[in-house]
């Protein structure tokens, strides 16, 4: 089903995760659990990110196979297309089709950075709207964008930032799931200004728990997402290496954050798993049994 028609036909909220495939045994070991455990909490969608240059299109590919066919999940193929040539995009995207995907979010995609011989195709699409402008025509697929409610790390301004998102929404996008902010208002706020310039699409926002210190400072900085005083003072205030002090932390600042989220008019709430699943399954049960989704 395509993701927008289920949001016209639910009358609550959809709760969605987002994983990206293993790149090493152990860490596929830990994604099968992972997916067993969130599988079984029954999520409206599921999302499989696509690395950078095409860097995981093989296992982007049986990871969207294994949540649809074998768990029965909807599912969205994220789809970043920058690095690969045309022949090579249409490829992915056959490759989808046949699968029977109905969902991909399209972006830009970034530099692999842990592979210095990495050189882009010559007739790579330099922007995720000239990568939109490719796809639209030729498939039927229910194409979403991403959007980062405190700005791109790269984008000049907001304005800037909004116009982009416009020219998006312009060629044909059907959806928006933004990035992760630990303070809601910044994406209240963005909210507010896609609908003054006129976006009117579904926009889903991201939550990211909070789940260690060092991954919380690596991730922010990597997508410029601010770290609140309330974040910083409650994590001090914790005995110092006590891992199981900040995953509780995480779970009940990321519970706070989408029960706020929950009572504001979205689509849904779309969660950035990190392959993991203990604060998910917590934050999720408990909003559940609080009678919250």
């Amino acid at each position: 089903m395509k993701i927008t028609d289920l949001w016209k036909i639910k009358k609550e909220p959809t709760i969605s995760f987002e994983l990206f495939p293993a790149r090493t045994e152990k860490a596929a070991e830990k994604l099968s659990t992972t997916i067993d455990i969130l599988a079984d909490l029954n999520p409206d969608f599921t999302s499989v990110t696509f690395g950078a240059g095409g860097s995981t299109r093989e296992g982007s590919y049986l990871l969207l196979k294994k949540l649809k066919e074998e768990k029965h999940l909807e599912v969205i193929g994220y789809f970043a297309g920058f690095g690969l040539s045309p022949a090579e995009i249409l490829t992915v995207l056959d490759s989808y089709q046949e699968l029977g995907i109905e969902n991909i979010l399209v972006v830009r995609g970034d530099i692999p950075r842990d592979d210095d011989s990495f050189s882009p195709h010559p007739e790579s699409f330099r922007y995720a709207s000239d990568l939109l402008a490719f796809i639209r025509p030729r498939y039927d697929f229910c194409i979403g964008v991403a959007a980062y409610p405190e700005g791109h790390i790269e984008s000049e301004s907001l304005n800037k930032d909004l116009q982009y998102l416009k020219l998006k929404a312009d060629l044909g996008a059907e959806y928006i799931i933004t990035n992760y902010a630990y303070d809601n208002n910044f994406f209240y706020a963005f909210r507010d200004r896609c609908l003054k310039s006129g976006i009117e699409l579904p926009i889903t926002p991201g939550v990211m728990p909070i789940y260690s210190e060092k991954l919380m400072d690596s991730l922010a900085k990597l997508c410029g997402a601010s770290i609140t005083p309330e974040i910083r003072q409650g994590l001090a205030h914790l005995p110092a290496e006590d891992k199981a002090a900040v995953l509780d932390f995480g779970i009940r600042f990321a519970y706070q954050q989408c029960k706020d989220l929950l009572g504001s008019d979205i689509p849904g709430i779309h969660i950035y798993t990190m392959d993991r699943h203990l604060t998910v399954a917590a934050v999720i049960n408990r909003l559940r049994e609080e009678g919250l989704i």
